[in-house]
């Protein structure tokens, strides 16, 4: 696909009263993609990825792990269920929301949803989001899938006025994710205990009223869902920033190490988490997700690799290799595991159905394991809800041992 067929594919998708486009899409190689912005006013810069997914829009735009990237969704009818105040992901609120921006084929309708409390475009204005419609979103996904996730920069301006060298220039001069430690832009800055449980229809979320273990979550840009799932498993939780050492983890006394999800490249952020995971797993049980599970393949000699266009959507099978189950997932990850770098102390445990890439790993002499999807989504709908379980057991056996 040429840069002109993309151009002329954007132009004709989108159908607006106003013939002048208040927002751009400026790609590193000097594409200009218009469109009808929505959000928040000025420009963002980042990677464009595609999501496939057709529901979960206000967890997929709250989601730490997308820091530093500009989501195109696939499926055209994004913001007609509105938002809320419960399904954002963010924990930490005073960090970045998640993506700089986001990329719609259609405009966006008025909320239909009895749980809706705000408009789409009125709440990414309250979170410094910037959007844009009007695209041919297919067109983009192809040539992201032809050439890979390219740099870009995301303006609006309701005047229509650009400063379009300027913008080009941005976008150029990007450096990219690659070596790009992300995590302290979404990390949180102190300690804080989390006890919210998973939510129940018509009662919403609850709070524990016990708990059985001791779990250290390690916030590399940690999601809501994985603290309520670590909860309603009867685990009392503690969150420490990224950047806290294994003394600190160690002193106080966890029964079970939890590595979170988060952005960027994982090799950039193992400089300093790495020597911290390889002393963790020598002590305690430990489970990892996305991110963690990235960081841990790196800190038991595996590599990470950069992917051509990642895995970001809720549609993704995966097989379970020691049952030869097959798990739908929710995936969110520009990065993979080598899996033919694993050491022979580890195990490759899931791989996706979609390429074959590395999806889980466990260590053969310790009570120690990760996946690279999202096991406390609910594409399949609870597919994965078990591995919090597995979690569970290895630490009721860590502790009779």
């Amino acid at each position: 696909m040429t840069q002109q067929q993309v151009s002329s594919a954007a132009a004709t998708a989108g159908a607006w009263d106003d013939p002048k486009p208040t927002a751009l899409l400026v790609l590193a190689d000097g594409t200009v993609l218009e469109g009808l912005g929505f959000g928040a006013s000025g420009h963002a810069v980042g990677e464009v990825c595609f999501n496939t997914a057709m529901s979960g829009y206000e967890e997929i735009l709250t989601d730490p792990s997308y820091a530093g990237q500009i989501i195109t969704f696939t499926f055209p009818h994004i913001g007609n269920v509105g938002t809320n105040e419960e399904d954002i992901e963010t924990v930490n609120l005073a960090a970045t929301p998640g993506a700089r921006g986001v990329v719609l084929h259609s405009a966006i309708t008025q909320p239909s949803n009895y749980r809706a409390t705000r408009h789409l475009d009125t709440w990414l204005k309250s979170r410094g989001v910037v959007g844009m419609a009007g695209l041919d979103t297919r067109a983009l996904t192809a040539l992201i899938r032809e050439r890979g996730m390219p740099n870009a920069v995301i303006a609006h301006e309701p005047s229509g006025r650009f400063d379009l060298d300027a913008l080009k220039q941005q976008a150029r001069q990007w450096p990219g994710i690659v070596g790009m430690d992300l995590v302290p832009m979404v990390t949180t800055a102190q300690r804080f205990t989390w006890d919210e449980t998973p939510w129940q229809w018509n009662a919403g979320y609850g709070r524990q009223d016990r708990t059985k273990f001791h779990v250290v979550a390690v916030d590399y840009g940690i999601k809501r869902n994985i603290l309520r799932q670590l909860a309603g498993h009867e685990c009392r939780v503690t969150v420490v920033p990224a950047q806290t050492s294994a003394a600190d983890i160690l002193s106080l006394e966890p029964d079970g190490i939890f590595l979170s999800n988060g952005p960027g490249d994982p090799a950039a952020t193992g400089e300093y988490t790495v020597p911290v995971i390889q002393a963790l797993i020598e002590k305690k049980p430990t489970f990892g997700i996305c991110l963690g599970h990235q960081m841990l393949a790196l800190a038991v000699g595996a590599k990470t690799v950069k992917m051509h266009q990642g895995h970001h959507g809720a549609n993704h099978p995966v097989k379970d290799l020691l049952t030869g189950k097959v798990e739908i997932t929710s995936m969110n990850h520009g990065f993979a595991v080598d899996g033919a770098s694993l050491p022979a102390s580890a195990l490759e445990t899931h791989v996706s159905l979609f390429d074959g890439s590395n999806c889980g790993l466990a260590l053969k002499d310790r009570p120690v394991f990760s996946v690279q999807y999202h096991p406390e989504a609910s594409p399949g709908p609870r597919d994965s809800h078990y591995l919090f379980g597995r979690f569970v057991e290895m630490m009721c056996e860590h502790r009779r041992g």
